[in-house]
């Protein structure tokens, strides 16, 4: 236990508990901070950062873990520090704000300075330094500042705060007009993806260059459904994977993607690895090596989910959440290297293709040092070196292996060992689809270690918690956390059919709808009805780093709905899909997931449910499921199974197979007659090969 200085000792948050020794008087969100801050009068500020944020460790060091400015800090406001990770109902509350009073984007750290009756804010920024530079105040002389305006303008911060409050009223609560979407939205989605396509270096923008998962997702979604009328849509989302997977921001020698690059390139990324975004990544590469058989997509996939399993997978089954950027102090310290080792550790031979491949023959491209991305591809190092591709695999795969059996000796970075419900879900569906178009049944049994680890530490009285660490789960779940979940349980039925997981998909839909839907105009509350009371009741729609939560749950519950024929969750969808029908329709890009599940509503998913003996269903589900097939569940239900819920024993045609194996297919609410051969199944589902 850390002996604090302050009130964060006993937080399950790494985060917070980097601080307990400031000199800082930091509180954790809660009453007794709060109920201070009134009886003192004190402006409140508060600070969020998560454990793997490089600037977040910056302030820290600079101020947060100063005498001269803990003290001012003290004297002059009440202080709570909160991990935006544990806590996105309060970030998502406070960056908008932020961005609403400086209308400038926010990150973390988040400063924000708020008055202690109403914890509205009246002042707010990210990082500050510790001396005046890049136009940006001391933080000293800030505190100072702040703390006389509070004192001698108390009336104009009252009208401002009224004024905010308006106005994150109309963020978190637009006025409402129903709105029917258009399937006009496809393709006007899919020309914005394009027009901000970076047909140079592939992604979206300029650096600082993110990932956006829900791009490729809706590009490929895109080309799959108009099929050879969208030739530069799959170019986009391929180009895109093959430019990441090669630069730097994919970690050559370990897996994992870092969460995004600095330059245009993908050559040299923020170090930090987040759950949250190696699972999306995962899953889309997965996928993308169903469409295209791309040796390189698989490589990445390798290389990723075994990153995953030796590195962020706990004992006790779930996934940790995040590595740090820094180690020893210094960014990127643990993953750089310096040309003469490398030298040293590989062979001539394995050197000879190593270093043009990874442009250690060029000057270094990391402060002095090298970090690895890929200059020159494989066939032109085969051609000035004259060695086989087979050959030249082989060297890379014996350098990386060396390159790595070395950097384990090195500080590792910090990883940020708490477990959330949201994250955890987002990497057990990309290890499930990973697993199943591999054909890698030991990524599968990872994801049911972690889904296991959440039903059995994080579930309970039809309760999830949001966080875990320690032997603790705590903290209500968000939306994120119970849509996610429902979407991981629906992909990991596809693999093993296991009925006590559907009945508790179930209960996670109905919690959806009992607690978190706005009942009056559809939609879903980031935060359930009974959760603590803050300024504001969040309701998001667009997607962010990842997606949005009303997307996935108004996709994730059609699915269901349509699987076990429930309207109630169909009508729930639809209902989501109306009210986010201006914001969709305004902005379809930044709706992504949202456009999804409004797709599933006009192309009816197909469902694919096989029953018959256990021997025989292997064959038959590795045939429905060849190929990218977005809008395709199939679930094998073994013969013996008998306790189907009743929603399927209800269809009385779902009936085993006297011998051998019978497909039941459907679209949508209409099923076909069963299917009892694989000849006529094959006949049943054309267009099931992988597409070159």
């Amino acid at each position: 236990m850390i002996q604090a200085k302050n009130h964060l000792a006993g937080q399950t948050s790494p985060y917070l508990l980097q601080h307990a020794d400031n000199p800082v008087e930091w509180y954790p969100w809660g009453n007794e901070a709060l109920e201070r801050a009134r009886q003192e009068n004190k402006p409140i500020l508060l600070s969020i950062g998560y454990s793997a944020c490089h600037w977040c460790h910056v302030m820290a060091h600079e101020s947060f873990e100063d005498e001269v400015t803990a003290k001012i800090m003290n004297e002059l406001f009440i202080n709570i520090k909160i991990d935006r990770e544990e806590r996105p109902d309060i970030d998502k509350i406070y960056q908008t704000a932020q961005y609403v009073l400086t209308q400038r984007t926010g990150g973390w750290p988040l400063t924000m300075f708020l008055t202690p009756d109403d914890q509205v804010p009246f002042f707010g920024g990210t990082y500050f330094p510790n001396e005046a530079r890049h136009g940006l105040p001391a933080f000293k002389d800030l505190l100072q500042h702040i703390s006389g305006v509070y004192q001698q303008r108390r009336e104009e911060i009252k009208a401002q705060n009224q004024s905010i409050q308006n106005v994150l009223q109309q963020i978190h609560e637009p006025s409402y007009t129903k709105t029917d979407l258009s399937p006009d939205l496809f393709k006007t989605c899919n020309q914005q993806i394009e027009q901000a396509f970076d047909a140079r270096d592939g992604g979206f923008g300029d650096a600082p260059k993110f990932p956006h998962p829900t791009h490729i997702d809706r590009l490929l979604r895109y080309h799959s459904q108009s099929g050879q009328d969208s030739p530069r849509s799959l170019h986009a989302a391929l180009y895109t994977l093959e430019k990441m997977a090669a630069g730097g921001l994919f970690d050559q020698v370990g897996g994992g993607f870092c969460r995004y690059s600095v330059d245009s390139r993908w050559m040299i990324p923020h170090f930090e690895k987040m759950l949250y975004d190696n699972g999306p990544l995962l899953a889309l590469y997965a996928q993308g090596f169903a469409l295209t058989g791309t040796e390189q997509f698989k490589d990445v996939c390798e290389a990723t989910a075994q990153w995953v399993m030796r590195e962020m997978q706990s004992p006790e089954g779930g996934y940790y959440s995040s590595l740090d950027a820094d180690s020893e102090s210094s960014e990127g310290k643990y993953y750089v290297w310096d040309r003469e080792q490398v030298e040293q550790l590989l062979s001539r031979e394995e050197y000879a293709v190593f270093a043009p491949h990874y442009g250690l023959d060029r000057d270094a491209n990391f402060e002095g040092r090298y970090h690895l991305h890929t200059f020159v591809n494989k066939d032109e190092v085969c051609q000035r070196t004259s060695v086989t591709e087979e050959k030249f695999d082989a060297l890379i795969s014996q350098a990386k292996q060396k390159l790595l059996s070395q950097r384990e000796q090195r500080v590792r970075p910090g990883r940020d060992e708490k477990v959330l419900s949201s994250w955890n879900a987002l990497m057990i569906r990309g290890m499930v689809i990973a697993g199943r178009v591999l054909g890698k049944s030991e990524y599968i049994q990872s994801a049911q270690r972690a889904l296991d680890f959440l039903r059995n530490t994080m579930w309970t009285s039809q309760h999830l918690a949001a966080t875990y660490k320690d032997g603790t789960a705590h903290l209500d779940a968000y939306l994120d956390d119970y849509s996610f979940l429902l979407d991981a349980i629906l992909e990991i039925l596809q693999v093993r059919w296991c009925t006590r997981d559907l009945n508790w998909a179930c209960d996670i839909a109905n919690v959806l709808l009992d607690k978190f839907e706005d009942n009056t105009v559809g939609g879903f509350y980031f935060t359930s009805i009974d959760h603590e009371r803050l300024i504001q009741r969040s309701k998001t729609l667009s997607d962010e780093a990842i997606p949005s939560g009303n997307g996935i749950a108004a996709t994730a519950l059609a699915r269901l709905g349509y699987l076990l024929g429930k309207t109630e969750y169909l009508d729930a969808t639809e209902r989501v899909l109306q009210f986010a029908g201006q914001a969709v329709t305004h902005a379809p890009m930044g709706h992504a997931s949202l456009i999804t599940a409004y797709e599933e509503q006009c192309h009816p998913l197909q469902i694919i449910i096989l029953r018959g003996e256990k021997s025989h269903l292997e064959k038959w589900q590795q045939q429905c499921s060849l190929g990218y097939q977005p809008r395709r569940l199939v679930f094998t239900i073994d013969a013996d199974e008998k306790d189907l819920p009743a929603g399927l024993a209800e269809k009385k045609f779902l009936k085993p197979a006297p011998e051998g194996v019978v497909a039941y297919i459907c679209e949508g609410m209409q099923c076909k007659s069963p299917v009892t051969s694989l000849a006529e199944l094959q006949s049943a589902i054309p267009d099931t090969g992988t597409s070159q």
